[in-house]
């Protein structure tokens, strides 16, 4: 069975004092017997002075970085830097970075690769817009975004991916378990043919759109969903904590 993952993304949000307060309530309130995998990703600035905080609990990542190791690219961070600080993982391909900062899958390709070979794990995001599902285009959407982006040249033993309908984030708008089970299980269907079914199998695949303690454990109860990547709700301690609680009922069947 694929562990269950739960990844907090907290985008542009809290200071280091409420991040640091944010974490201590969390491992207050995880159960003893925590079978899942967990993770915070704040801001670049906050990385490394959380890192104490975490406990082993806890990995951290980043919310991005750039492709090349070192250079002349100013305002970047590149993947030998957020290793060298203590992360363990980054985020590529974020609706947000898509959509409103116009990241291109060419780009997101180069910011995979460079991220695996610097040593990081990556959540790979995917998602369709509403009009491209209105349209009946989520296939051929998650379809471009898998195939331009993954490929034999690109292992998947660290790499998760993320299904982020874009319709459901920050909008308070869910997709059904049905929906969430439909998507998740084409992506895996589509990585079975690029890297064969026992990759296909072993590949963890989160959700992510306005997941929350009330609707965690429907979604991933649901055979293909393996995971969460949470935003709003990763900011508040108690929903958080019920999100993990959730993936954990998930996990064990009750």
């Amino acid at each position: 069975m694929r562990r269950k993952y739960v990844a907090g993304n907290w985008k542009m949000n809290l200071t280091l004092s409420e991040g640091k307060a944010l974490i201590e309530g969390v491992l207050a309130g995880l159960p003893g017997d925590c079978a899942v995998d967990l993770a915070v990703f704040p801001p670049f600035v906050y990385v490394h002075p959380l890192l104490g905080f975490l406990k082993g609990k806890l990995e951290i990542g980043a919310q991005n970085c750039y492709f090349e190791p070192s250079g002349a690219f100013t305002g970047e961070v590149s993947p030998v830097m957020l290793r060298d600080v203590g992360c363990h993982s980054v985020i590529i391909g974020h609706s947000e970075r898509r959509h409103i900062l116009g990241e291109t899958n060419g780009v997101l390709k180069k910011k995979v690769v460079a991220a695996l070979e610097a040593g990081l794990k990556v959540i790979y995001c995917v998602g369709e817009k509403l009009d491209e599902r209105e349209a009946g285009r989520t296939e051929a959407v998650l379809h471009g975004q898998i195939h331009e982006v993954l490929g034999p040249d690109v292992s998947l033993e660290r790499v998760t991916i993320a299904y982020e309908p874009v319709w459901a984030i920050g909008t308070g708008k869910t997709a059904t378990g049905a929906q969430a089970q439909e998507a998740h299980a084409y992506i895996r269907r589509e990585i079975g043919k690029l890297y064969g079914p026992g990759v296909a199998e072993s590949l963890r695949i989160q959700y992510g759109g306005s997941v929350k303690a009330s609707n965690a454990r429907e979604l991933m109860s649901q055979p293909d969903v393996d995971g969460a990547l949470v935003g709003g709700a990763s900011l508040k301690a108690d929903e958080f904590v019920g999100i993990i609680k959730g993936a954990m009922a998930a996990q064990s069947g009750r």
